[in-house]
């Protein structure tokens, strides 16, 4: 039987062994067409590529597009120095180092953004990779170029194999890669990913649990590791993106209530600490809420940190604390604003109403936008736009079709302004 004839039985890898690789480029290329042309996909191929076909297109990719470099000299020199995975690069080299340049493949790693930081390998093979901007600095996100092993890994959180023309733009088509995301072991965020890139030869299953494994070997890394200028009893809040936020102490994660969330928000912006009146107004819309109230949520609190980590009159936490609203915040302060979008991952716990935390959640959200509109990034202002938080933001999508005109961007920007112009109640903007 012909591999274009049956199913996978491991939808993430991309050839089983035994398969004849030239009908399986031959049928992947007629799909591809069919999907360029009419926008269907035809039953061979794998679940995990139609899906991310569909989510290129969506996001304006174009199959004769190219990537773009973003960082370049000092800018990408200073960004890898401190990304978390340049401490593991030289593990990441003695185990993929060796294999990449014996088979004339390429090792790469990429962030969380798909935005390439090392690309290191087979000088032979790095130079036809040059050709379609495989390097360090370049954005290989699915929203910037499509399909492609380490920006469909860190988009869907799995280890995947892209096999020739599964990929979306047809000049990487010649090319195979294997990728797997690297989280974060203390809060499990996707810090980038693993990537090995080069012939057919890499298109078998051993080549995918291989840069499996070194991914998780990295991540076993990352946790021997104490974070640089921080004390082992330093919390770690993360609230972006989630109704209940994780707070790391002492090795411990904990899924925090979203009462508690609220609280943990307020005080690591106020290190000099808040009275019980200043958190009640900040906590509570309704005014007649009794100070026992709040009491009660701070005992039950100071229970689950610990002892020692709670302060009172005023009510402060006695240790530091970073969270990813500051490292935002941080960012935009500096002028970084990829960088800050990176570490974005959603409006600040999204169900909360309140009062302190809704304005907080509307600064942040305005602050990063209106920086994202001010740099005219198209891949930023296209990542933004087809996020949840900012799929019906206008003044997005207009900055998005001044640079980045595509029919499918068109097309959304005249549904919003129509929908603007309806009558009251007929439809409304979501903000974050």
């Amino acid at each position: 039987m012909l591999f274009g004839e049956a199913e996978l039985t491991d939808p993430w890898v991309a050839l089983e062994p035994g398969a004849d690789p030239v009908e399986r480029v031959r049928v992947l290329r007629r799909a591809h067409e069919a999907f360029t042309l009419r926008g269907t996909v035809a039953r061979p191929v794998r679940s995990v590529v139609a899906a991310s076909w569909r989510r290129s297109a969506r996001a304006g990719v174009g199959p004769e597009g190219t990537a773009r470099v973003e960082l370049t000299d000092g800018d990408l020199g200073s960004y890898r120095a401190e990304h978390p995975l340049a401490r593991v690069m030289p593990l990441v080299r003695e185990l993929l180092g060796t294999f990449a340049s014996d088979g004339e493949h390429l090792l790469a790693v990429c962030d969380a953004q798909g935005r390439l930081l090392w690309v290191e390998g087979d000088a032979a093979t790095r130079r036809r990779a040059d050709r379609m901007n495989f390097v360090p600095g370049a954005r290989w996100a699915e929203s910037a170029v499509g399909t492609n092993a380490p920006g469909t890994a860190v988009a869907v959180d799995r280890p995947v194999q892209v096999f020739a023309a599964e990929h979306f733009i047809r000049r990487v088509q010649p090319w195979t890669c294997a990728a797997a995301p690297v989280h974060d072991p203390r809060t499990g965020r996707v810090l980038g990913a693993v990537d090995i890139t080069g012939g057919d030869g890499l298109a078998h299953p051993h080549s995918l649990g291989f840069v499996q494994a070194v991914a998780r070997a990295a991540e076993s890394q990352l946790a021997l590791l104490t974070p640089p200028g921080t004390s082992a009893d330093a919390l770690e809040l993360a609230a972006l993106g989630r109704d209940e936020a994780q707070l790391l102490v002492g090795g411990r994660k904990i899924r925090l209530s979203r009462r508690h969330s609220e609280l943990l928000v307020l005080l690591a912006r106020h290190p000099e600490g808040l009275s019980g009146d200043e958190l009640l107004c900040a906590l509570y819309e309704d005014e007649s809420v009794p100070p026992v109230t709040l009491r009660a949520e701070l005992a039950r609190l100071r229970r689950l940190l610990g002892p020692g980590l709670l302060g009172s009159r005023p009510y402060r936490l006695v240790v530091p604390v970073e969270s990813d609203v500051t490292a935002v915040e941080r960012r935009l302060e500096t002028g970084a604003v990829t960088a800050a979008a990176s570490v974005y991952v959603g409006p600040l716990l999204p169900g909360s109403q309140a009062p302190a935390v809704v304005r907080l959640r509307q600064r942040l959200a305005d602050g990063l936008r209106t920086a994202l509109i001010a740099r005219r990034d198209p891949d930023l202002l296209a990542d933004w736009a087809h996020a949840p938080w900012g799929e019906d933001d206008l003044e997005v999508w207009r900055a998005l079709a001044a640079v980045r005109p595509t029919p499918a961007v068109r097309s959304r920007l005249r549904e919003l302004e129509s929908e603007l112009s309806a009558p009251p109640g007929w439809g409304r903007l979501r903000y974050p």
